[in-house]
């Protein structure tokens, strides 16, 4: 056997291989992370929001003006992985009632407050665009 003869590279093919070798094992790199999302998928839609007209009255039927509304509802946030609670509050017209712009759809919690008369609270869902909740209140059981 004789000595062994170093294999000779020209140096323009070899940095051509070089250069192969290199995009070649960026490019298997870049495809062991997730892919992106793709720029023709929407985004996740933002909550939809409804109108509500919310309608308080007494037990025989009259309209409470001036009663205090409270609207509340939670709202998760889903990058911190926890929920808060909105409130909102509005006082009725003279015609006992009150329209609330804007609210989420979904769960809320409708509490009115009116001296003389008990105290109201109930867990509504709210499905549609455009919605009216008629609410009576009861007098306060007398105490002696």
């Amino acid at each position: 056997m004789g000595t062994p003869v170093p294999l000779r590279i020209n140096s323009a093919a070899g940095k051509t291989a070089g250069a192969a070798l290199l995009l070649f094992l960026l490019a298997s790199a870049l495809s062991a992370f997730p892919q992106t999302k793709d720029p023709k998928e929407k985004p996740p839609k933002e909550p939809t929001v409804a109108k509500l007209r919310i309608e308080v009255a007494g037990d025989k039927g009259q309209p409470i003006g001036n009663a205090s509304v409270y609207i509340r509802y939670p709202e998760e946030h889903h990058l911190l992985r926890h929920s808060t609670q909105t409130e909102m509050n509005f006082k009725t017209n003279q015609d006992g009632s009150v329209k609330v712009p804007e609210v989420h759809m979904g769960k809320i919690l409708i509490q009115i407050v009116v001296p003389g008369w008990k105290t109201y609270g109930k867990w509504y869902v709210i499905e549609k665009e455009e919605e009216t909740i008629q609410i009576k209140l009861e007098k306060p059981p007398h105490w002696y």
